[in-house]
């Protein structure tokens, strides 16, 4: 069995679908191949790949309730491509948005199921993610920390002959729980959709968020969207331009 697995995330690096697709990667069987779509010159190197295939995931993130324009005109050729070859493919879809609503994603899922259609192959679900900024944020601190507790070890056994400090690593698992609890409904749909992927089933559409109440994560949202408008320049842009 050969499972595709297509990040349509724009982001070179540290995108949240990149994130999406390693896990659901781990409960994947068979060979698998992942590509990366990000401009035009991606096409035919995907479509390519697409001719032995059994299923294809798509992985990419909810752009004005949508698919992001450089992942339609891909699918405008993989309909085509998909007709000509007379290809069987069990589609898969995950989505994400920085909304904290899985629901938001419902539209895009929608489209992708039309598109199959169109397309004459099989839809078989997707997952719809709700705050997948915040939980891909997460993701890299989770790694941050990593290399901090690495850190910690080195310099205490280096400094005291204590290569295992109780406090930095208690300190860690303490984080990595709680990580894993914000995660938690990612991990359970992934698993499920990696379960239905290896028999060739329906898996249905599945809507999930990080899980965090609703008033954090808007309070956290705000300030780590203030922060990065700051570094970006995005508060002040515009204010003293030019208006036609």
């Amino acid at each position: 069995m050969k499972t595709v697995f297509i990040n349509g995330s724009p982001k070179k690096k540290f995108s949240a679908s990149a994130y999406f697709l390693d896990v659901l990667k781990f409960f994947v069987k068979g060979k698998k191949v992942k590509e990366t779509l990000r401009t035009p010159s991606d096409h035919e190197r995907i479509l390519n790949t697409l001719k032995d295939a059994d299923s294809v995931v798509f992985c990419l993130p909810l752009y004005v309730d949508g698919v992001p324009s450089h992942v339609l005109s891909f699918m405008k050729k993989m309909e085509v491509f998909c007709k000509e070859n007379s290809l069987q493919l069990n589609v898969y879809v995950i989505s994400n948005g920085g909304f904290i609503e899985g629901k938001q994603n419902q539209a895009l899922l929608q489209v992708f199921e039309n598109f199959c259609k169109r397309s004459n192959i099989k839809w078989c679900g997707g997952i719809g993610i709700g705050g997948g900024v915040m939980l891909n944020v997460l993701r890299i601190v989770f790694l941050i920390q990593a290399g901090i507790l690495l850190l910690n070890i080195v310099l205490s056994g280096v400094q005291f002959s204590n290569w295992l400090p109780m406090d930095a690593l208690w300190n860690f698992v303490t984080q990595a729980l709680m990580i894993t609890f914000f995660n938690l409904g990612v991990f359970w749909y992934s698993l499920r959709m990696g379960i239905a992927l290896n028999k060739g089933h329906l898996c249905g559409n599945k809507y999930t968020r990080i899980m965090i109440p609703s008033f954090i994560f808007i309070l956290f949202a705000d300030i780590f969207f203030v922060i990065i408008s700051f570094f970006e320049g995005g508060i002040f842009r515009g204010w003293f331009s030019k208006k036609i």
